[in-house]
């Protein structure tokens, strides 16, 4: 068995899981808090890794980890109508305090250490928060209830995506896409992704339908989400190339056989899971 074929291998099993893992953990809300509270965890430890090795700035990666993960246990107790906003002071105390303790380091640049730590939060805790915002929509009574649909089809389209852009992208690309930050990319195998999408919109449309409101209405509403991922995670994946290619090193990490680092693994979900935010908030105004 050559290399190739051992490295395929590897990160075909490794993908298999992550997918079940993830498909799985959404259907309990206590897992879906678990796992993405270690996602954001993990991730935010790799980014500070990454920037402290790379970037020539000093991050408190423990307190700025922890903030992370604080913060998405924060959202998802707030938006379940567990807990009061005040949840949310020791998450604003410890961000107070990063600022403040920078006084006291004497480093030659705080303001990089400033920049590159509050963009962990930004990039990173806040993306993610924006999973029980999904999971835990307010119904007509007032109340929150749990509901994994939104959230999970979220990262559902952003692995259909991959695969039809990687499949259309191999066999038909020709025309890069953003060749300066990523020149494997193509506009052939993006198209090609968003047209898989529409489909897995559709059937998703399909199988969640109820007897609720309009079907064409509600249709619409899934094949408007599926591309508006397809969108925002494309740019999500374009945005860690960029900060991989500034800081010039090829994964984020290497904790997930075959396919990298954390970042490596969630880049597209960091852009996709606030635009789905965005539009189906909007969509309930009007």
């Amino acid at each position: 068995m050559t290399e190739k074929q051992k490295n395929l291998i590897t990160r075909s099993i490794t993908g298999i899981l992550f997918v079940a893992i993830i498909v799985t953990c959404f259907f309990d809300a206590l897992g879906m808090l678990f796992l993405f509270t270690l996602v954001t965890g993990m991730t935010t430890y790799e980014y500070c890794t990454l920037m402290n090795e790379h970037a020539n700035v000093t991050i408190n990666r423990f307190i700025v980890t922890v903030a992370s993960a604080y913060f998405f246990i924060a959202m998802a107790g707030w938006c379940a109508g567990i807990t009061p906003a005040a949840v949310f002071i020791p998450y604003l105390l410890t961000i107070i305090y990063l600022f403040i303790a920078e006084l006291y380091t004497k480093a030659e640049n705080p303001i990089n250490n400033l920049a590159y730590t509050t963009l962990s939060q930004m990039y990173i805790a806040l993306p993610f928060s924006m999973i029980p915002v999904l999971a835990f929509m307010a119904q007509n009574n007032g109340q929150s209830s749990y509901n994994y649909l939104l959230p999970l089809s979220v990262f559902i389209f952003l692995w259909v995506n991959d695969s039809g852009a990687y499949c259309i992208g191999t066999l038909f690309g020709k025309h890069r896409l953003f060749e300066r930050i990523s020149p494997k990319k193509s506009w052939e195998g993006s198209i090609g992704g968003a047209a898989f999408v529409l489909i897995a919109s559709i059937i998703i449309a399909l199988l969640s339908g109820n007897n609720e409101g309009n079907s064409l209405n509600r249709l619409l509403v899934w094949i408007g989400l599926g591309q508006v991922v397809v969108v925002a995670g494309t740019l999500g994946d374009l945005v860690e190339s960029l900060i991989k290619r500034t800081i010039g090193v090829k994964d984020s990490g290497n904790i997930l056989p075959g396919h990298g680092g954390m970042l490596d693994r969630f880049d597209s979900s960091l852009m996709a899971l606030p635009a789905a935010v965005i539009y189906i908030y909007t969509l309930s105004l009007l």
